[in-house]
C-alpha cells in the first residue's frame, strides 16, 4: 500500500548556480563564448586533418575523433547550462535528464578510449619507428576508432538504462549543473546496490584499462627517450607526445576529483567548479594545445588560407573573362 502512494517524479529541477543576477550573466557570456570558440577550435582541427594531407597521419586522425568527443560532451552539456543560468535553475524532463547523462557518459568513456588509443599510436611511433607504418595503418586506425566509439556508447546503454528504471519520488531537485551520476543517485529511494555493481564494472574498461594502457605506454616512452644520447634527439622525440601528456593529465586529473577521489568535505560548489574543468574548458583547451606548438597544423591552416584566397582572387578574374568573350 505504501509503495502505491508513492509519488513518480517526472521532472527534475536543476539548481546550477544560484546567486547574484549580474554574476550570473556574467557566467552566461563566459560559457557562451567559451562553447562557440570550442566548436570553432574543435570543427577546425576536423576539417583541417581532413583536407589537408599534411595531416593525413593516425595522430592526426585520432586528434580529430577526439575533436568530435569533444564537441558530443561539450554540446550535451552547455546549451542547457546557458538556460539554467538565464532561468536561475531550470526543468528538465525525466527523460531529457536520462538522455543527457547517456551521453555525458558515453562521450566520456569514447575519450577515455580514445586517448588510450592515442597513447598506443605514439608508443608504436616511437618505441617501433620502423614498423609504425605497418603496424598503424589506415584500416588498422579505423577499426581502433570504430571499436572505441561503439563500445562507449553501446556499454554506458545498458548503464543509462538501469538508471532510468530507478525509483524516483521525490524531492527533483538537482544540485548540479546537469545530471550527473552522483546527484541522480542521490535521489533515487529504491535500492541502487546494482547501479553502484555496474558503476565498477564498467569503470573497468572504459577507465582503469584504458589508464593502464596510457601510464604502460608512457613508461616505455620514457625509457626509449632516456636512450637517445643526444639532449635535442630528446627534446624533438618528446615533443611529439607531450600535447597528448598535457590533454591526458588536465583530463583524467579532474575526472579523478570528481568521481574517485573521497568527495567528504567537498562542497557542492567546488563540485560544480570541478566539472565544468572537463565538460567545459578541457574541450576548449585541447584544439589549442594540439595547434600551439604543432607547425604541421599551422601549415594546414596556412595552406587552406591560400587556397580560399586563390579561389576567391580567380573567381572574378573567370568572371571579367566570361565577360569580354561575351562581347566580342
Amino acid at each position: 500500500m505504501q509503495e502505491n502512494n508513492k509519488t513518480v517524479v517526472t521532472n527534475f529541477f536543476i539548481l546550477g548556480f544560484q546567486g547574484n543576477q549580474d554574476i550570473r550573466i556574467f557566467l552566461f557570456f563566459l560559457f557562451l563564448v567559451t562553447y562557440c570558440l570550442t566548436l570553432c577550435g574543435n570543427l577546425l582541427i576536423i576539417t583541417l586533418v581532413s583536407t589537408s594531407k599534411i595531416l593525413h597521419t593516425p595522430m592526426y586522425f585520432f586528434i580529430s575523433q577526439l575533436s568530435i568527443s569533444d564537441i558530443l560532451l561539450t554540446t550535451d552539456i552547455v546549451p542547457n547550462l546557458l538556460r539554467i543560468l538565464l532561468n536561475n535553475g531550470a526543468t528538465i524532463t525525466f527523460n531529457g535528464c536520462i538522455t543527457q547523462f547517456y551521453f555525458f557518459c558515453a562521450s566520456v568513456a569514447s575519450e577515455c578510449l580514445l586517448l588510450a588509443v592515442m597513447s598506443y599510436d605514439r608508443y608504436v611511433a616511437i618505441c617501433n619507428p620502423l614498423r609504425y607504418s605497418t603496424i598503424m595503418t589506415s584500416g588498422h586506425c579505423g577499426i581502433l576508432t570504430i571499436a572505441c566509439w561503439l563500445f562507449g556508447f553501446s556499454i554506458i546503454f545498458s548503464y543509462a538504462i538501469s538508471t532510468a528504471k530507478l525509483d524516483f519520488c521525490g524531492p527533483n531537485i538537482i544540485d548540479h549543473l546537469f545530471c550527473d551520476l552522483v546527484p541522480l543517485l542521490d535521489l533515487a529511494c529504491s535500492d541502487s546496490f546494482i547501479v553502484h555493481i555496474e558503476i565498477y564494472v564498467i569503470g573497468i574498461p572504459t577507465v582503469f584499462v584504458p589508464t593502464i594502457i596510457i601510464v604502460a605506454s608512457y613508461s616505455s616512452i620514457v625509457r626509449a627517450v632516456l636512450r637517445i644520447p643526444s639532449s635535442t634527439g630528446r627534446q624533438k622525440v618528446f615533443s611529439t607526445c607531450s600535447s597528448h601528456l598535457i590533454v591526458v593529465s588536465i583530463f583524467y586529473w579532474t575526472m579523478f576529483t570528481v568521481y574517485v577521489v573521497p568527495t567528504k568535505g567537498q562542497t557542492s560548489t567546488m563540485s560544480k567548479i570541478l566539472s565544468l574543468l572537463y565538460t567545459v574548458f578541457t574541450p576548449f583547451i585541447n584544439p589549442i594545445i594540439y595547434s600551439l606548438k604543432n607547425e604541421d597544423v599551422k601549415k594546414a591552416t596556412q595552406e587552406t588560407l591560400n587556397k580560399k584566397g586563390r579561389i576567391s582572387h580567380n573567381i572574378p578574374c573567370r568572371s571579367s573573362i566570361q565577360g569580354l568573350k561575351t562581347r566580342t
